[in-house]
């Protein structure tokens, strides 16, 4: 009987073959540019797992919402249309109010508490995630919010009117109780609005501010120390299901890395901005007694709304976040 012997060639091409087999590729979407610095921990993290993983996984990443439009990202994660995204957590509101509670005035005001609202919130944000057949891999926060106007903003009475830049629903809320005209305007689109007159005043971080050259549009910020809200990066269930489990986990210690290294480029990223902000002319103050007391009744009327549409687990999470913050 005649024996067939593979050959070294043809070894190495069915072995070849079988990597290739194996290899996984993920589509990855942001809204945000190259030149922020949460895009440049998601490339980080793309670059980790391939490294980890000896290229068999490869994750792309497509910025500035060039792939997908923002409000899109989500909803194209859950379908399986791309396997992982990354999205502004407070855009998702409508869905649960507590994907907002990171944008409740007096909530967290420093990142130590921040993160601490994020791991308090976690668990049920993980839950809701996990019913649409996704999970979030990591967040990361914002440095905190403040207004950016072409003018001192030094009377509560400026706000009446006031056309200003608000990203998400909560935010378009704290404006309208302030007096002024909230804008939804995603981050790429912040110059064009300031010069077509679209808006005339944003709520944002230094980060957007120095990332976006807020100098080209406005004289004046003031850091009210608003809140910390966070970006969440997810992904679709079964794709991560389709991995081995090796492959799993070098996905879920990338994030981790990338969860504490994105909050300290955070850090680093609004020391850097404020002083980019002050070189570039632009006027850097804090809330006088009459500006600070109008934006503590807007931050008080939100929560108020927001205790009134939020469920009991919602309100128990952040009672209990709240209770340990203040011991």
């Amino acid at each position: 009987m005649h024996k067939t012997i593979a050959t070294p060639v043809i070894l190495a091409a069915a072995v070849g073959f079988a990597a290739t087999a194996q290899a996984a590729e993920w589509t990855m979407a942001t809204p945000y540019g190259d030149a922020s610095f949460h895009t440049k921990n998601v490339k980080q993290f793309a670059e980790d797992v391939s490294e980890a993983t000896d290229g068999e996984l490869t994750i792309n990443v497509h910025s500035g919402g060039s792939l997908v439009a923002h409000g899109e990202i989500k909803p194209s994660v859950r379908r399986g249309t791309i396997e992982a995204g990354e999205v502004f957590l407070s855009v998702l509101s409508n869905e649960d109010p507590i994907f907002e509670v990171d944008t409740l005035p007096g909530v967290a005001g420093s990142y130590e508490e921040a993160f601490a609202l994020w791991e308090a919130t976690k668990p049920i944000i993980s839950e809701l995630f996990a019913n649409q057949g996704m999970m979030p891999l990591y967040a990361v926060a914002w440095p905190s919010q403040g207004i950016y106007t072409d003018f001192e903003l030094n009377d509560p009475d400026q706000f009446e009117g006031l056309r200003v830049r608000a990203p998400n629903i909560n935010t378009q809320r704290f404006v309208n109780y302030l007096g002024g005209n909230p804008t939804e305007t995603e981050e790429s689109d912040i110059p064009t609005a300031f010069s077509t007159g679209r808006v005339d005043a944003m709520i944002t971080s230094t980060s957007t501010g120095n990332s976006m050259t807020a100098w080209d549009y406005v004289s004046h910020y003031t850091d009210a120390n608003l809140w910390l809200p966070k970006n969440i990066v997810f992904i679709n269930q079964r794709a991560f299901d389709r991995l081995d489990e090796a492959t799993q986990e070098a996905v879920l210690e990338a994030a981790a890395r990338a969860e504490e290294r994105g909050w300290q480029m955070s850090r680093d990223d609004n020391d850097a901005s404020a002083e980019a902000l002050q070189e570039n002319g632009i006027t850097v103050s804090t809330p006088n007694d009459e500006v600070a007391a109008a934006l503590q009744a807007a931050g008080d009327r939100l929560f108020s709304d927001w205790e009134e549409r939020a469920d009991d687990t919602a309100k128990q999470v952040l009672e209990e976040y709240r209770s340990q913050r203040d011991d």
